[in-house]
């Protein structure tokens, strides 16, 4: 952790002596001092978009991993199942996400569900892949010997199947973080009037660059604060699991 957060001022500090060293004018990179002081502006209202945007991220990633771990379990329960709807869900990640936004803001009306769904759509199909997979990894002696000592289907899966795909679960939330903050910034680039992405749009016309890397920097800062969420608790269950082992 020191060593994550040393590097991390690190850069701020290059960041810093690069801009006044080679003398970069403000509107192409301002100092990281400058960009924090937009953060006095009364008229940017930066809580209300810092939230908006959280809200699109967290929303449509949380409803991803319900959903996705969801179908993963019933794809692996049953082969049936899995073979009917995996090919389709397959066939409809095809399709850019992005693109899909203008049918979005149809169905759902113009506002913040619509990037809830955008960030969904991008987030969900990594997560039903990796846990699908990790559901399916499970050692053919040990689930005979479960069997050969008369356990129960529900058995197999709550006790092995399940512990065993939760690193896969984890992976797939991992790549998810990533997915999900492009996803938001995305949609409120399309269609929105509020939140971030919008924000910087609007400050870009005014050449703000001050905003505008402000702007970049909180949504880092929600991506962070995501990664990391997913980050404490895979150390949570995956160490605990392993130590229960």
């Amino acid at each position: 952790m020191a060593i994550a957060t040393a590097v991390h001022i690190a850069f701020v500090a290059f960041w810093w002596l690069a801009v006044i060293l080679g003398d970069v004018p403000e509107y192409i990179l301002p100092t990281p001092w400058l960009a924090l002081k937009t953060l006095g502006e009364p008229n940017f209202n930066w809580v209300m978009h810092f939230t908006v945007t959280a809200q699109e991220i967290f929303g449509g990633y949380i409803l991803a991993v319900i959903v996705g771990v969801a179908f993963a379990m019933f794809f692996t329960w049953s082969a049936r199942l899995d073979a009917a709807l995996m090919p389709l869900l397959v066939t409809l990640n095809m399709i850019p996400k992005v693109a899909m936004a203008p049918l979005f803001i149809v169905w759902l009306r113009f506002g913040i569900q619509t990037n809830i769904v955008i960030t969904f759509t991008i987030c969900f199909f990594p997560i039903l892949l990796n846990t699908a997979r990790g559901l399916r990894e499970v050692e053919p002696d040990l689930l005979d010997l479960v069997r050969a000592l008369n356990g129960s289907r529900w058995q197999i899966f709550s006790k092995i199947q399940l512990p065993g795909a939760l690193p896969y679960v984890f992976s797939g939330m991992k790549v998810a973080t990533v997915l999900a903050v492009a996803g938001a910034i995305v949609g409120e680039f399309i269609q929105s009037d509020r939140g971030l992405g919008w924000f910087m749009l609007v400050t870009q016309e005014a050449l703000n660059t001050d905003a505008m890397v402000m702007a970049l920097l909180l949504v880092t800062l929600i991506g962070v604060v995501l990664y990391g969420s997913v980050i404490l608790l895979e150390r949570i269950f995956v160490v605990q699991d392993a130590r229960v082992e």
